[in-house]
């Protein structure tokens, strides 16, 4: 079996300054993460392979998941845990053809517990629910109330939620339910993201 989704689940910003990134990805997972997954929209394959590589082995050497964004190819070459998709990113079921029987395979389901429950059944290790707030990253991304979660957990898989979490109202998202928290600016945008990280992975020891 894979392993667990669960806790923080920190997803990187897009930043062409690799060691910036790098000093960010320490921080968060110095401070809590459980997860971190690289996501990166550029062309640049090539930084965007020696960047992965290095956070890959970066989360390795702390016992954290490492998760690519939509990219399957980069997560085998890399050795990732897994990888995450989108509806627009290709099918579940050939990225666990790629990836093997052990790979952690999310899924973007919005704000629907039917896709989760067609996702859980193509393969996927988890579901991801959101935007659960409003978000400045994907500002068009369809409202997830929070209630999904106690509707999807008959599902008995892993809920991360993801879109406009902060420190200030991630608790409102664990009471909820959900298993993990995804944040980008939240965390990284924050003056000290250890800090933030420090925070947000304290609300599921608090659990």
């Amino acid at each position: 079996m894979p392993p667990r989704v669960e806790g923080l689940y920190a997803i990187t910003p897009q930043c062409d300054d690799s060691e910036r990134l790098l000093e960010l990805a320490a921080a968060a997972l110095d401070g809590g993460a459980r997860v971190l997954q690289y996501r990166d929209k550029s062309a640049d394959a090539a930084r965007r392979l020696w960047q992965a590589d290095l956070l890959a082995a970066m989360c390795r050497s702390r016992g954290a998941l490492f998760i690519v964004n939509d990219d399957v190819e980069l997560a085998k070459r890399v050795g990732a845990d897994g990888v995450h998709l989108g509806r627009d990113d290709g099918g579940i079921a050939a990225a666990r053809a790629a990836l093997g029987p052990e790979a952690v395979i999310g899924a973007s389901c919005y704000d629907s517990a039917a896709r989760a429950r067609a996702a859980l059944a193509d393969g996927a290790s988890y579901v991801a629910f959101g935007a659960v707030f409003p978000s400045g990253t994907k500002p068009g991304a369809p409202a997830a109330p929070l209630s999904l979660f106690a509707e999807a957990a008959p599902l008995g898989a892993p809920m991360v939620a993801i879109g406009g979490i902060t420190p200030a109202n991630a608790a409102q998202v664990v009471a909820a339910g959900a298993d993990a928290i995804a944040v980008i600016g939240g965390l990284f945008d924050a003056d000290d993201a250890a800090a933030a990280a420090r925070t947000l992975s304290g609300l599921f020891r608090a659990r």
